[in-house]
């Protein structure tokens, strides 16, 4: 049963505009994590999805256009933060569940596909800055925590401390067959927050003698 009818955006939000955007979505992950960013086809993800190939073209335009609203759902859906009172539980925390994404057959698949893109197709590059500016500013709060209970030093730049986190995680990805595993994660989490307390995130660091 396909979708095809009302215009995208005529019907309430959580109605059969929400379903056609969840259908296609969901298709168009597939096929990025089966066949890569070279090979998405507007017409083979309506095909999947059970939509109507003409309300696909009419909402999202091209295939640059689906994958950013793609990365943005991703963004929107993933977990909230996790607080747990300590900067290296939280990181951990932080880690974890990059690996769990990273590790998953289909997720990390899918973000190989999306990163390659990137490199060379500008409006994807500027979806996955978006969605990792989203994660990144969901998680800093836990570093300016750990400043303010006094853990690393005034003047850290939280963001530059989760981006350390995830770093290994993706280079590993990208680089290497090894699977990824909770220990893995732990050494991320391990190493970024030993550097933040050392202030080596602290801004103007790399200026010091």
């Amino acid at each position: 049963m396909g979708f095809e009818g009302a215009d995208p955006g005529t019907v309430r939000p959580g109605g059969r505009t929400a379903r056609v955007r969840a259908a296609v979505l969901q298709a168009a992950g597939d096929a990025l994590a089966e066949q890569g960013f070279a090979h998405l086809d507007l017409t083979d993800v309506a095909r999947r999805a059970e939509v109507g190939k003409t309300t696909v073209y009419r909402r999202w335009g091209t295939v640059t256009g689906l994958v950013a609203d793609l990365l943005l759902d991703m963004a929107e859906q993933s977990l909230p933060r996790t607080e747990t009172g300590s900067l290296l539980g939280d990181l951990k925390a932080n880690a974890r569940l990059v690996q769990r994404t990273l590790a998953d057959p289909r997720q990390g698949a899918l973000f190989k596909a999306v990163i390659a893109a990137a490199t060379c197709e500008a409006r994807t590059a500027e979806a996955l800055h978006h969605f990792y500016d989203i994660r990144v500013t969901e998680w800093a709060p836990c570093v300016q925590q750990a400043i303010d209970r006094g853990e690393v030093p005034e003047g850290t730049d939280t963001h530059e401390v989760i981006r350390a986190v995830s770093a290994p995680l993706y280079y590993r990805l990208l680089t290497t067959d090894d699977h990824l595993d909770e220990a893995t994660a732990d050494r991320a989490a391990e190493a970024a927050a030993v550097a933040a307390r050392a202030g080596v995130y602290v801004r103007g660091h790399e200026g010091r003698t």
